[in-house]
């Protein structure tokens, strides 16, 4: 099978290239600022075809040919935990250097692009923030998809992502708007709501039902581990719990077995209070800034009841990522942040093989790229 060349945007730890290389793509440049999130990547993929430095200080020249662009752009002002400020805001607008990039790239700009983010891009600035991007990306000559892809359908983690695919290549498909499992009905509007901007939907399979458990990846520390929280610690989470909470702890510890769920310290009122999960799901994992965005991990059955911080590990097998190399030196916080700003792993391939290979592969007959297509089957599907 033909392999297509990748550059990666805001590479942080190499897991949309860990993705893609499984899908048999081979990434041939890649960028990012951080120098601890490139010291993870460096141990797993070294250091060839890796700009370290502020993609502001990238030139589209200095870009190798390539099939591929993928960005992976800050979430920091477009995620509900942040300011929301925007495209306009000192890290999400970091978009608009990517975009900048590709215009510099001239005619040897790829021909597909993938910007993956938070589902709250689409809610920014009442929705302006994601249909400039798109207008932007139009510009560039980029007909634009957009789907929701969740990681719970590949691994024991609810974490919902935005993926914008672009594409210079000709349209030939029946465009279907339908609500699926990869396009929420808001997607819909968005496409019927601003008829002025260029968009297509790419046939796709369902996503994949997924049986793993978050007791596949939980790590089996003994008893005497340190991490295990000492007993006022323990006794301060379930005070700090409230009823509904409290007695979901509660079933776990009376139950026969060792039973797991995650658990997040949120603020309700003004009051610190844990959170506990009631499925077999680890929570999204975040960017490990403090206390607040850490997940904890509760271990309970026989009348016992055990809690401590998901470790680096076990972030690593939520993220789709259980062979990913960790230097000797990783400090636990670094582990936990890398992890966290990254992807899932398996939903990145499933992507790649489902949607940017076919599409790269030309498996449509070609037609002249701005011949009308219709966008939706006013009939069939009720729009």
């Amino acid at each position: 099978m033909p392999e297509f060349r990748v550059a990666e945007f805001f590479a942080g730890i190499g897991l949309v290239r860990l993705a893609l290389d499984q899908a048999n793509f081979r990434t041939i440049f890649a960028n990012d600022i951080d120098y601890r999130k490139y010291e993870m990547y460096r141990a797993n993929f070294g250091p060839d075809g890796f700009v370290l430095g502020d993609v502001r200080g990238i030139g589209g020249a200095s870009i190798p040919t390539i099939d591929l662009a993928t960005a992976s752009f800050p979430c920091t002002d477009l995620s509900l935990a942040g300011w929301r400020r925007g495209l306009d805001g000192h890290q999400s607008s970091m978009f608009w250097e990517f975009a900048r990039v590709l215009g510099e790239m001239g005619d040897h700009r790829p021909r597909v692009v993938v910007l993956e983010n938070v589902p709250a891009f689409a809610t920014s600035r009442g929705g302006s923030d994601l249909r400039a991007a798109i207008a932007a990306l139009n510009d560039l000559g980029y007909s634009c998809d957009l789907l929701v892809l969740d990681a719970r359908h590949f691994v024991p983690q609810s974490r919902q992502r935005l993926f914008i695919v672009g594409t210079t290549l000709s349209v030939t498909w029946v465009t279907d708007w339908r609500e699926s499992s990869v396009r929420p009905k808001w997607v819909r509007l968005l496409v019927k709501g601003n008829p002025e901007l260029r968009f297509h939907a790419f046939p796709l399979p369902p996503l994949p039902p997924s049986d793993m458990r978050l007791s596949d990846v939980v790590e089996r520390l003994s008893l005497s581990d340190p991490r295990w929280w000492e007993s006022l610690r323990l006794e301060r989470f379930v005070q700090t719990m409230r009823p509904k909470h409290h007695l979901r702890v509660e079933g776990l510890r009376h139950l026969p077995g060792v039973n797991w769920a995650t658990a997040y310290r949120r603020t309700r009122d003004g009051c610190a209070t844990w959170e506990v999960r009631s499925d077999s799901l680890a929570g999204c994992l975040r960017t490990a800034r403090g206390g607040s965005s850490k997940q904890a991990l509760v271990e309970a059955g026989e009348g016992e009841l055990r809690v401590r911080w998901l470790t680096v590990r076990e972030y690593a097998c939520l993220q789709g990522a259980p062979n990913f190399r960790l230097p000797e030196d990783l400090g636990r916080n670094q582990g936990l942040f890398g992890f966290g700003d990254a992807v899932c792993v398996p939903a990145v391939r499933w992507l790649a093989e489902n949607y940017l290979r076919p599409l790269l592969l030309g498996e449509r007959s070609p037609v002249p790229f701005n011949t009308p297509l219709p966008l939706f089957r006013e009939v069939a599907y009720g729009v």
